[in-house]
């Protein structure tokens, strides 16, 4: 019986994006908006700080949703249908 990573040869890239996609929610989502305090300029009038942390974050999650999908679609093949046999 084989082990199961060895029965996945996709499983280390899918790990290595799913990793680089959280830790790119995580300084977007926390490390960004606990700084986004100091910075002190407005956009169409409202202040970047309240902006980014009520639009910039759910743009970012977004997007981060976005390019798993179109990574995953690129790196993970669509399995073979199975036809069943005609008897």
């Amino acid at each position: 019986m084989a082990d199961a990573p060895a029965a996945d040869p996709h499983r280390r890239q899918r790990l290595k994006l799913q990793a680089v996609l959280l830790m790119a929610w995580f300084v977007l989502s926390f490390v960004l908006l606990f700084f986004a305090r100091d910075l002190q300029f407005s956009i169409a009038g409202w202040p970047f700080n309240y902006w980014l942390a009520a639009q910039g974050g759910v743009l970012a999650f977004v997007a981060i949703l976005a390019i798993y999908a179109a990574v995953m679609r690129r790196i993970d093949p669509e399995p073979e249908p199975e036809w069943p046999e005609a008897s």
